[in-house]
């Protein structure tokens, strides 16, 4: 998915010198990672809902984006970019979720979804944030950088043509006598990466390498893992790593591949690949710290201290990044002492706040009913001019909005509303269903649907989650309809929208067969918070028999069981009124031990258990 910063940058150079230079057409011996991939029509997908969806074929527009993960995230790498009013969201919007490529799992958000559960998406973006430092350019820099504001003759060759291999549109376009510079190509991946178009970035890259355009460095290496780990996988990017020369695979190269297996929350994979780079005598960043943090962040964060004694033994200093984790953690835990405490370190050493944490801070303050100091931030995230500071719009209305500052949504909105961007769109919609105003939600989705050439789920799923946050299955319904018209593709985030919206019906039979197709489908992993929905409101009926369902659904997807499902599985038994037994067994299996509330769960359920002679006799 990313070009390398530094390599752009050397890229950018070179271009100047040989920018006329032309591309010689002879093979190169490994280039050799990547199938032909290219948008293809599929046939419609299994119906969730019955009769909902047209029978139709269309085409694939799911992004193939790992946490594409990034419709609901909180943070990106460009919010502190004071965006221009030429916004290029339209320019973006008609190209991000066109492309898929053979043998791709395509998933809205490959997260366990706790992150949108608890409002607060870090994960992911704090990888890409983390990236760019690192030298590894994600595509979402700032809107009004040289290299973004860049038109490229190339580019509009490649989205403007049909769904076939890009080798074959660009060998046509040199038959035609034009040139492919460094710079051009250089541009030209840096916007289909912004477009999440990551296997024709793939494809235009390996092209490049097989017509020997220019020498490669360690940063086109590592490019091309990013690009083959998005498109094909973490492990079809290992194997690539083997054929690369070994003078060129060094510490840019595995961090890349480290970053790509956080952003797939592979604990087993980052830890191995942590340890490797330690082997191999890299040294030690805060960029590969992070990294470790991010994922203990996700998946234990007991974790969390080891890597931070590990920094402090090898006097690795703390980035934004790592401070950026932390405060995420302790707002998260509602520990405001600790997470000031960070702040206070933070400042101390002379590092930034930056929007992303100020926005975080402004959160935990609201969620802990710090209603003066979450408003004290938001004013100065606003600044003294909020029409010249538009780009923090998207930012406040959703804090302001937690708050229940109906007003305030009211007058950020009208900053925006004349012409809206996407991301401000976005925002209000969720902020309007949080204060019950749906209609006011509903027409800034009009508003939005008005603007986007192409809608694509995410767009959908904004509407959709307010729908079933208020339990309005007829119009969730609808909505999901013409998702089906507009051909977009089902994806977890709507998956999780739907079963919620059966689930506030009372009809939980109905989402449990819903969320049954979902997996059938194998278009993504289900969110964490999906199968727990459900799970819950068998453990409130007693139904033991779906609740030992949900859970194995649950493991059967991957996830790994914390105490609270445990604690769901025993009430589900608890109110059946049945015996629980090997349950302590059962959860030593996961290394999971039972604390003070499951203990006193387990002697409630232990009252149901028969003698050995009722149980002889009966």
């Amino acid at each position: 998915m990313w070009a390398l910063r530094r390599a752009s940058v050397q890229l950018r150079n070179q271009g100047v010198r040989s920018g006329s230079n032309l591309i010689r057409c002879s093979k190169s011996d490994i280039s050799t990672c990547l199938e032909n991939n290219y948008t293809g029509i599929i046939d419609t997908q299994e119906k969730i809902f019955d009769g909902l969806l047209p029978p139709t074929r269309f085409l694939n527009t799911s992004s193939i984006s790992p946490k594409s993960h990034r419709e609901v995230r909180t943070f990106s790498s460009q919010s502190d970019a004071k965006t221009t009013e030429e916004d290029d969201d339209d320019l973006e919007d008609g190209f991000s979720e066109l492309e898929m490529t053979a043998g791709t799992v395509i998933s809205e958000d490959d997260s366990d979804g706790e992150d949108i559960a608890e409002g607060e998406g870090i994960a992911d973006d704090a990888v890409q944030n983390e990236l760019e430092v690192f030298g590894v350019e994600t595509g979402a820099g700032e809107k009004n950088s040289p290299r973004t504001q860049a038109s490229s003759e190339m580019t509009g060759v490649i989205l403007a043509s049909p769904p076939v291999p890009v080798s074959k549109v660009l060998d046509k376009w040199v038959e035609e006598g034009n040139e492919v510079t460094q710079t051009e190509a250089t541009i030209t991946i840096h916007h289909l990466r912004k477009r999440k178009m990551f296997g024709k970035a793939l494809e235009l890259s390996e092209w490049l390498e097989t017509k020997k355009c220019f020498e490669l460095v360690e940063n086109n290496y590592a490019s091309r893992v990013d690009l083959i780990a998005k498109v094909r996988g973490i492990y079809k990017a290992e194997d690539y790593i083997k054929q690369i020369p070994e003078s060129l695979r060094g510490e840019l190269v595995y961090g890349t591949l480290l970053a790509n297996c956080v952003s797939a929350a592979n604990v087993k994979k980052s830890e191995e690949l942590f340890n490797r780079m330690k082997n191999l005598e890299f040294p030690v960043t805060s960029f590969s710290c992070n990294q470790m943090l991010i994922l203990y962040k996700r998946t234990d964060k007991r974790k969390i201290s080891d890597v931070l004694s590990f920094m402090e033994k090898e006097n690795i200093k703390r980035t934004v990044s790592t401070y950026q984790v932390l405060i995420n953690v302790k707002g998260q835990s509602r520990d405001i002492d600790a997470m000031e405490q960070l702040v206070k370190k933070m400042e101390d050493a002379g590092l930034e706040l930056n929007t992303q944490i100020k926005t975080s801070l402004a959160r935990y303050y609201a969620a802990n009913g710090l209603k003066d100091k979450a408003e004290s931030i938001l004013k100065q995230i606003e600044g003294d001019d909020i029409i010249k500071n538009r780009w923090a719009c998207q930012w406040l209305i959703p804090v302001y909005a937690s708050l229940g500052m109906e007003h305030e949504v009211e007058r950020i909105w009208k900053v925006c509303e004349s012409a809206p961007r996407v991301s401000e769109c976005m925002s209000v919609i969720n902020a309007w269903g949080q204060l019950n105003r749906i209609d006011n939600a509903e027409s800034a989705f009009d508003l939005m649907m008005k603007k986007v050439k192409s809608p694509s789920t995410k767009y959908f799923n904004a509407l959709l989650k307010v729908y079933a946050d208020h339990k309005m299955l007829a119009k969730g319904k609808e909505l999901v309809r013409r998702m089906g018209e507009s051909g977009c593709t089902l994806g977890p985030l709507t998956w999780d929208a739907i079963v919620r919206l059966y689930v506030g019906a009372g009809e939980v039979e109905k989402a449990d067969s819903i969320l049954s197709k979902a997996i059938k489908q194998k278009r993504g992993r289900p969110l964490f918070v999906t199968y727990s929905i459900i799970m819950e409101k068998y453990a409130e009926r007693g139904d033991v028999h779906n609740a030992e369902k949900m859970l194995m659904m649950m493991r059967q997807s991957g996830y790994t069981l914390k105490h609270r499902q445990y604690q769901k599985l025993l009430e589900a038994y608890m109110n059946a009124k049945a015996p629980a037994y090997g349950f302590s067994e059962r959860m030593k299996a996961d290394n999971l031990f039972p604390n003070k509330a499951l203990a006193g769960l387990m002697a409630k359920v232990d009252a149901f258990k028969k003698s050995p002679v009722a149980e002889l006799l009966e």
